[in-house]
């Protein structure tokens, strides 16, 4: 899971106009406590909080204390960069992992089971990809950490998924898909996400 530090202009910036830099920030944090929240207890794999700007703020040690998981300092001067990293890091320790941020409440222990189960079953997938309703990701599992699947890629944009389809196309790799799902980065999507609180 990835996350930057819950800080005030730091983080959630295009929510910023929406929001203000504080009201971004504790909605950053609430994503993140949330997230962890659905998938820390159903004790699906180990998960490893890779933070930015480092590991030191103390929401994430106490996130670390309270859920068990481990922190893990962001490495790369981008994010696909940093992705690969953290990918290359656990698939030394692991046959497959499963690589997510926190700002898609959608996205809980169904969706990861399903990456994991696709990934390890007796005739694997490559690759599991969670697209998100704009065109990015909210999931992406892995066998491999591919440098194609990171390298000069749109980030931010909404050909993410789309370039990283065609990516893994290229490499010959089998792939699953997992249903869209919507993510909280734009003013926008503050409409249903309230709606989701509310309801």
């Amino acid at each position: 899971m990835f996350a930057k530090a819950p800080v005030a202009g730091a983080c959630k910036t295009r929510l910023i106009p929406a929001l203000g830099a504080d009201g971004a920030a504790d909605l950053h944090r609430a994503l993140l406590e949330d997230t962890l929240a659905r998938l820390a207890p159903a004790g699906i794999a180990p998960i490893e909080l890779w933070c930015a700007p480092d590991a030191g703020h103390p929401v994430f040690r106490e996130l670390a204390a309270r859920w068990a998981v481990s922190l893990h300092t962001q490495q790369g001067d981008d994010l696909g960069a940093r992705l690969r990293h953290a990918a290359t890091n656990a698939l030394a320790q692991a046959e497959a992992v499963v690589l997510i941020g926190c700002d898609c409440p959608g996205l809980g222990s169904a969706q990861v089971t399903s990456a994991l189960t696709a990934l390890l079953e007796s005739s694997p997938q490559d690759a599991v990809l969670g697209p998100a309703d704009d065109g990015g990701y909210v999931l992406l599992g892995l066998r491999q950490a591919a440098r194609e699947l990171f390298a000069d890629m749109p980030w931010g944009g909404d050909q993410v998924a789309a370039v990283t389809r065609e990516r893994m196309a290229g490499l010959g790799w089998r792939w699953r898909e997992l249903a869209s799902l919507p993510d909280l980065d734009r003013p926008e999507d503050l409409i249903w996400y309230r709606r989701k609180r509310a309801s």
